[in-house]
């Protein structure tokens, strides 16, 4: 609730004929003792900052169609509001950035050689794999230090 300028201006001059004090003068008006004193520094409610709430989806389809690569930090900045809430208008609009399949700084060759390491390391760990296997399987169960199962106790 806000009160008019002219019943603060009445609270304070009572205040001051009276010799009231703030508690007092609250009691008396049925009003905040917080509201007499905040009167008492600043009779006249202060402006309200607040930013701008809510965004107009046509200026901001208009900007995004000469700035279709901004940043949502930059696009906060040209409508006075929060990063999260372009976000969120985008997000209604149904807008998104252009996704490629291939990055634009992507180089294809080392690409390419990339995946032949690849598949050489693996040809490489395959055959390894297939040497241990057969070397396991014809070295004597004695001569391994893997434990055995001798009716069903480890040896």
């Amino acid at each position: 609730m806000s009160y008019s300028i002219d019943f603060r201006r009445k609270v304070i001059s009572t205040r001051e004929e009276e010799g009231l004090s703030i508690r007092e003068t609250a009691k008396q008006f049925r009003i905040g003792p917080a509201s007499v004193s905040r009167w008492i520094h600043q009779i006249a409610s202060k402006a309200s900052t607040t930013p701008q709430r809510k965004i107009d989806k046509s200026e901001l389809i208009k900007d995004v169609e000469p700035y279709p690569d901004a940043y949502q930090k930059e696009r906060a900045e040209r409508f006075g509001v929060c990063q999260k809430a372009i976000w969120q208008a985008l997000k209604k609009l149904g807008l998104t950035y252009k996704k490629t399949l291939r990055h634009p700084k992507a180089d294809e060759s080392a690409r390419q050689a990339f995946q032949q390491k690849i598949q050489q390391y693996e040809k490489k760990v395959n055959l390894l794999f297939l040497l241990m296997k057969v070397v396991f399987h014809t070295i004597p169960h004695e001569l391994t230090a893997i434990p055995q199962k001798v009716n069903g106790v480890l040896d």
